[in-house]
């Protein structure tokens, strides 16, 4: 009986984990701007949550066929998921002229820049 509560409780543990790694992908991917930072949370969260739940699946069926064709599930994506990954992000790379960048996105930034840029054209004048 403990046992069965122990295989329970890391199954649970496992799938918990699973589904937090899955919703801080969508976050992830719904808060990033660029498609390259996009790309990065959903891979993360593809690879690693699909682990934890799939090992979550595996630990409530124990030693069988079924857990055995969820660990080749979880080989596929863990080999298919950062080739496919590059491959997208070789192509941003190569398609992006405004990949190297860098966006300022706090205003108070944007402040210190434009008296900066002002007291520079004043030094330039004078």
């Amino acid at each position: 009986m403990f046992f069965a509560w122990c295989k329970f409780a890391a199954a649970a543990l496992c799938l918990c984990m699973g589904l937090i790694f899955m919703v801080l992908a969508v976050f992830g991917v719904n808060r990033f701007h660029q498609a390259l930072n996009r790309m990065h949370a959903a891979a993360m969260g593809d690879t690693l949550g699909i682990l934890f739940i799939f090992a979550g699946l595996m630990i409530i069926r124990g030693f069988s066929l079924d857990s055995l064709k969820l660990f080749l599930v979880i080989l596929f994506f863990w080999m298919a998921s950062p080739v496919s990954g590059h491959m997208i992000s070789r192509l941003e790379a190569m398609t992006d002229e405004h990949l190297g960048e860098i966006q300022i996105i706090d205003g108070m930034d944007r402040e210190n820049e434009k008296a900066q840029n002002e007291a520079a054209e004043g030094d330039g004048k004078g």
